[in-house]
């Protein structure tokens, strides 16, 4: 791997995943594994009754850019809806298919050299799709 790409940057934020730790009664428990990589999470997601989030505790055993990519999912989510989250999570998916600029979540231009590592894309993923999966959950109807 490329020394751009585990830069102190990038490690500075995978630490930071330790600041949101798992959410003891959260209202929506999320489990997900990355299958290339092998990454997991397991987020913890509260959310209001207009479906905003509210809070985000996790535990993540994965690379340091996918604990990158989870600090900045908790950093940012608090107040966005299942539509915004699954918005961003398109952004970078589309973003790491070429198919468009840098995603528009804050600080997310800090993992701009792991677009080219598509081995990584999963783990960096990970955190999005399990908080979209958590919010599509609470929307589901009972």
């Amino acid at each position: 791997m490329s020394g751009a790409l585990y830069n102190r940057d990038i490690l500075a934020l995978a630490v930071g995943s330790v600041d949101f730790p798992p959410r003891e009664g959260a209202r929506h428990r999320i489990s997900m594994r990355a299958p290339l990589c092998g990454s997991a999470i397991i987020l913890d997601v509260d959310a209001d009754d207009r479906g905003r989030v509210s809070g985000i505790g996790m535990h993540v055993e994965a690379c340091a850019l996918g604990q990158a990519s989870a600090t900045l999912l908790a950093r940012h989510a608090v107040g966005k809806t299942l539509t915004e989250l699954r918005a961003a999570r398109n952004a970078i998916a589309s973003w790491f298919a070429g198919e468009g600029g840098s995603p528009e979540w804050p600080g997310f231009d800090l993992l701009a050299a792991a677009q080219a590592y598509p081995a990584r894309h999963g783990a960096i993923l990970l955190p999005f799709d399990a908080a979209v999966a958590a919010l599509e959950e609470q929307a589901a109807p009972a």
